[in-house]
């Protein structure tokens, strides 16, 4: 019953009215702008003229955006911006087939009929349903009405000769306007629903659109973690490899001059020992630099590199790969990093005694699921003030990249279930 008294409800009935008053220059502006398309579009004058009437629906399509934040608390986002392109006959049918103006324009005439039908259900119910549970007060106010039978009546009048002026009719209307009050702000929310549906398909970005723009945001954020990991490459291998070759240099160095001038033969022995230690260590450390750009065991397909992975965890894991699976290098490759992420958080956050890891093929795509039973509540941060992000919002961007997609379930107490699915190709 609260319904009636939610704001809600009337920021939506508000929105009703509103559409009424704006709904009919709106719908003015879609008439003119088809009529005139089809009547002179054949010259270029008329070209120009539809092109800026097209291009004009946009800040229409706005309004109503805004209209539809501010009451229907839905924040629609704007369709890709208008790009002009050169040349003279490229400029005139880039405006003329501009497709968010058109959709603009197309919501203009369909709100047009919506607005009119929900202003008068809506009012219509309302001031029923008001007039209904008020009527006991304001009947009194009503002029005498004589019947068909010489009876005098003050009261409404339902049909030829019925009319509510006793208690018993009076407390029957009363109840019928109190189910006509709960059920308005039904019609309300169901007419609002109905714009809520219209302003998402016609005045915002396409699936496609929204599909190009998160792609090209989630492949800027790849090159960026890519231009990142290159430079930290570049400062491992100046601090630390480097560092140990120039140190394996010198030691050569002074082994060689020692020997060269007759000294100490143990001494110069000992410098090339220490030089032998270094050089394996800077192997080493070209090992783990190459393996977190390819790994190694990738060579001999995914399955075998995600069992080696397995064998040098800290937890048990068990490998379950689809024999079918057999996805590009570079699809591989992001299959590869998301189980050793996820393998890892599992060890160090999740306080997990074992991981299940599954690898299936699913037509075209190729779908990982890893299953761990620690302790759960993982979530997919968002990037702070500085740009970091955690682990998994990495892995979400690395594999938006390739369009494909990573679903999280991972409740308190566990378990935690990270399915990615990932193209087969690309």
């Amino acid at each position: 019953m609260r319904a009636p008294f939610a704001r809600s409800t009337w920021r939506e009935f508000g929105y009703i009215w509103l559409s009424l008053f704006v709904a009919p220059v709106a719908f003015t502006y879609a008439i003119f702008t088809v009529s005139f398309t089809v009547g002179i579009l054949v010259t270029v004058v008329g070209l120009f003229v539809t092109g800026a009437l097209v291009l004009g629906a946009r800040g229409w399509g706005g309004m109503y955006r805004t209209m539809a934040r501010s009451m229907l608390s839905i924040d629609v986002l704007a369709p890709a911006p208008y790009e002009r392109r050169r040349g003279f006959w490229r400029v005139l049918w880039s405006t003329v087939s501009d497709g968010p103006g058109w959709r603009a324009l197309s919501f203009m005439l369909v709100s047009f009929v919506l607005s009119i039908v929900s202003f008068v259900v809506s009012v219509t119910f309302f001031f029923t349903a008001v007039g209904a549970m008020t009527h006991w007060y304001w009947a009194q106010f009503l002029p005498l009405q004589e019947a068909a039978d010489g009876t005098w009546h003050r009261g409404a009048q339902m049909g030829t000769d019925w009319f509510v002026d006793t208690p018993m009719r009076q407390s029957a209307l009363a109840a019928a306007g109190v189910v006509l009050w709960w059920l308005w702000p039904q019609l309300v929310r169901g007419f609002a629903q109905l714009f809520r549906l219209l302003t998402i398909n016609l005045l915002g970005p396409t699936r496609a659109s929204l599909r190009v723009r998160d792609l090209e945001k989630s492949r800027g954020r790849t090159v960026e973690d890519a231009d990142a990991k290159l430079r930290r490459i570049e400062r491992d291998l100046h601090d630390g490899t480097q560092a140990r070759l120039v140190a394996v240099a010198m030691q050569l160095g002074e082994a060689k001059e020692q020997l060269a001038s007759g000294g100490d033969a143990t001494e110069a022995l000992d410098l090339v020992d220490s030089a032998h230690a270094s050089t394996k260590e800077a192997l080493v450390e070209l090992r783990e630099l190459a393996r977190g750009i390819h790994p190694p065991a990738l060579d001999n397909g995914l399955a075998v590199a995600l069992e080696t992975l397995a064998a040098r965890s800290p937890l048990p894991v068990t490998v379950d790969v689809d024999p079918r699976v057999a996805p590009s290098p570079a699809v591989e490759t992001i299959a590869y990093f998301c189980v050793a992420e996820l393998v890892t958080n599992a060890a160090k956050h999740a306080r997990a005694s074992g991981v299940y890891v599954l690898v299936e093929e699913q037509g075209s795509t190729m779908r990982l699921r890893v299953r761990d039973d620690g302790q759960g509540g993982a979530r997919v941060s968002t990037p702070d003030a500085q740009g970091h992000r955690s682990g998994l919002a990495g892995l979400e961007e690395r594999v938006r990249s390739v369009d494909g997609t990573l679903e999280l379930v991972s409740p308190v107490g566990g378990p935690t279930v990270v399915t990615v699915t990932l193209p087969s190709r690309v």
